[in-house]
């Protein structure tokens, strides 16, 4: 099991940046895929990103693509997101989660095992 923490949310102009990170609690942080999903009020749970345990492989929603970027850092067991370029649509609660399984890395809610509670991203048109 491992407990994930957000943070780096915030209120922030459209066409500015955050960093969102998330810290985990259990060195098997570093065995795990992991991505960060988003929740606007009203709509569905999706998908904005995710990476390998590696690192080596990440996938990003078309929404997204080019504007945002995974990474993660193994030593300091942190996922990381950086947002550039946002619009008022990316307003939402942004969750990371991790994947137990180290095969392919997964754009869906259920593939995920473990998240995070959530931090809030504010975009002001």
């Amino acid at each position: 099991q491992v407990q994930l923490v957000e943070s780096g949310g915030g209120l922030v102009q459209a066409g500015g940046s955050l960093r969102l990170s998330c810290a985990a609690s259990s060195p098997t942080f570093t065995l795990y895929n992991m991505g960060w999903f988003r929740q606007a009020p009203g709509k569905e749970r999706e998908f904005v990103s995710a990476i390998r345990w590696s690192g080596s492989d990440t996938n990003y929603a078309d929404s997204v693509r080019g504007r945002f970027t995974i990474s993660r850092d193994n030593a300091k067991k942190t996922l990381y997101l950086q947002m550039n370029s946002l619009k008022y649509e990316d307003t939402a609660v942004y969750y990371c989660a991790a994947d137990r399984n180290a095969g392919q890395i997964m754009d869906v809610v259920h593939e995920y095992h473990y998240w995070g509670q959530g931090t809030q991203v504010t975009v002001s048109s």
